[in-house]
């Protein structure tokens, strides 16, 4: 089969040449557009895709994925189901947003079994991976932007021999990892163990966080820095009632 296409994309004789002609009109085949009818058409799809997704979501993904972690009263998640790897002990707190492409990790040689610890009113974005050495931390109202890592064991030895013949990474290697209360990850962080991020703080995108960052700063780069300090005004709770600091 690959001879015969080879054959017709590149022979210069007559038949193929008139086979390359005849096919690109087939290819280019498609149904028109009818204005009123193909945008009723696309209502109905977007319609039945929200019922169906929703539907799947309440009554497979979710009771699934719950039937596997403690907690998780109001979890919402979207696009599937985590894929869950090793023996991890996971506990999502109230109200959390977890996207289904993303992927939790336990350490496998561990003597004691690792444990992922999730507030309340958390969202853990796409492409996210949670990969818990001892123990990951994610306090209330953090947000994890799409692709993020957690990486708190790196799943090979430093040793190139011991690596090459396959042997695990050793205990030194992995840290706990805590994000404290309201901490904001931009896209693609990664922050490796033994880090912990202090409450409001912001990580920008893209940044490799390898030391503890203090509370109330936005930090960036690989690896980050503190850029600066969050002033008042950005820590000000707004309510009707009064507005505070979180300072």
């Amino acid at each position: 089969m690959q001879n015969v296409k080879y054959w017709i994309k590149n022979s210069p004789t007559p038949i193929a040449k008139l086979v390359r002609q005849s096919y690109q009109p087939v290819k280019q085949l498609e149904l028109p557009v009818i204005p009123i009818a193909t945008k009723l058409i696309y209502q109905l799809h977007k319609v039945s895709h929200i019922l169906f997704t929703s539907l799947f979501r309440r009554m497979y993904w979710t009771p699934l994925f719950k039937s596997q972690i403690k907690g998780g009263k109001g979890l919402y998640l979207y696009s599937g189901m985590p894929q869950l790897l090793g023996n991890v002990s996971i506990t999502v707190g109230k109200g959390c947003r977890w996207s289904g492409i993303s992927t939790v990790s336990g350490r496998c040689n561990n003597q004691d079994r690792p444990c992922l610890t999730i507030g309340e009113n958390v969202d853990i974005g796409w492409q996210t991976s949670i990969a818990v050495g001892t123990s990951v931390t994610l306090d209330n109202n953090v947000r994890m932007a799409g692709r993020a890592f957690l990486a708190g064991y790196p799943g090979h030895p430093i040793n190139p021999y011991d690596r090459a013949k396959g042997l695990p990474d050793e205990d030194h290697q992995m840290g706990a990892i805590h994000l404290k209360e309201n901490v904001w990850l931009g896209t693609g962080v990664s922050i490796i163990g033994g880090v912990t991020v202090g409450e409001n703080s912001i990580i920008g995108a893209g940044s490799v966080v390898t030391h503890n960052i203090p509370a109330n700063v936005m930090a960036a780069g690989v690896p980050a820095k503190v850029i600066r300090k969050l002033n008042p005004n950005e820590l000000r709770i707004h309510s009707e009632d009064n507005i505070d600091t979180l300072a």
